[in-house]
């Protein structure tokens, strides 16, 4: 099991790193842009399959995260642009300075709303996330001066130091190398003592309460954690698409998220990278042929929960079964 769950981690490291040549050898630089989506999407969905696949915490509004990681881009973007200050900052483009403030908003917000749904669990949990992506998504709607409905433009991607990452192919290393650390952390932290109490009490809350465990503190930090990444994801996608709007925090991005890791695999984390893959590319394919793309994705994702219960890579990775 360790040897395949090593032999495709090396493939698809393999694919994604040979990305841009093949793109350059087609003379298609969509096929990079495509690959930079995907990249992002799994970011965003290792993040989420760390509460999901080990915790069994079903969360239906992690989209707020990748919303609010996005906007606190676009918006000090635009002060920045437009030469108005913000609370008297005169802003910056500098992705060191802008990218850990959008990471702290995520995790102020997560550090509430956990606070109140992680009180509650199954149906209450899932509602009480959803409320809160759905606050998230009317407050941003409301924002006339940033576009409202329509959206903010982005004049250009934060500025990095020691690389250009206006550059289409080195964005999407910088993103790839992010998702490596990330699943790797991700990794580390399920193995570690804390993701092993975290796991424990998805198996038996009750027993690990008679053992001192203090579900809230574990099942909170590892909220907060899943909404850094999510938020993360959500800062690197205002960079690529140059425009952020509302819904970046619908419920059917939050759907798109978990529809991607049960995809590829609950408590994998190499699932969701494969699942983001496959996701993104069927609804760039299917999209081609007919706009109402859906009517076909749909049916074909409920067929692979229904008959695949492990997700694509679950069996062979060695599912979470929990």
């Amino acid at each position: 099991m360790r040897s395949t769950r090593l032999t495709i981690i090396v493939i698809g490291l393999a694919a994604f790193i040979l990305v841009p040549m093949l793109a350059g050898l087609a003379g298609n630089a969509s096929i990079e842009g495509l690959a930079t989506r995907v990249v992002i999407y799994a970011i965003a969905s290792v993040s989420l399959d760390l509460i999901i696949g080990y915790g069994a915490l079903v969360s239906f509004g992690h989209a707020m995260f990748f919303a609010l990681g996005g906007y606190t881009v676009g918006i000090i973007a635009y002060h920045t642009s437009n030469g108005e200050p913000l609370w008297g900052w005169q802003g910056t483009n500098a992705a060191l300075i802008v990218w850990p403030i959008g990471l702290l908003a995520c995790v102020v917000l997560a550090v509430v709303v956990g606070w109140f749904a992680l009180k509650t669990s199954g149906v209450q949990f899932i509602m009480i996330t959803l409320a809160f992506a759905q606050m998230v998504f009317f407050v941003l709607v409301s924002l006339a001066t940033y576009g409202g409905d329509d959206g903010l433009l982005i004049n250009a991607r934060n500025t990095f130091p020691l690389i250009d990452i206006a550059n289409g192919s080195t964005f999407y290393y910088l993103c790839l190398f992010t998702l490596v650390l990330w699943t790797m952390f991700c990794m580390m932290i399920v193995s570690s003592r804390f993701g092993l109490v975290f796991q424990a009490l998805r198996q038996s809350e009750r027993r690990a309460i008679n053992l001192g465990v203090r579900p809230l503190s574990f099942r909170l930090t590892a909220f907060v954690i899943s909404a850094f990444g999510t938020g993360l994801a959500g800062i690197l996608w205002a960079n690529y698409a140059l425009f952020v709007t509302p819904d970046m925090a619908s419920w059917s991005k939050s759907g798109e998220f978990m529809a991607i890791v049960v995809l590829g695999g609950l408590g994998t984390f190499i699932g969701p990278i494969a699942g983001a893959a496959v996701f993104i590319i069927l609804e760039q394919i299917l999209s081609g042929w007919t706009e109402h793309w859906m009517i076909i994705m749909g049916p074909t994702l409920t067929l692979i929960a229904l008959f695949g219960q492990h997700g694509m890579l679950g069996r062979l990775l060695g599912k979470n079964h929990g």
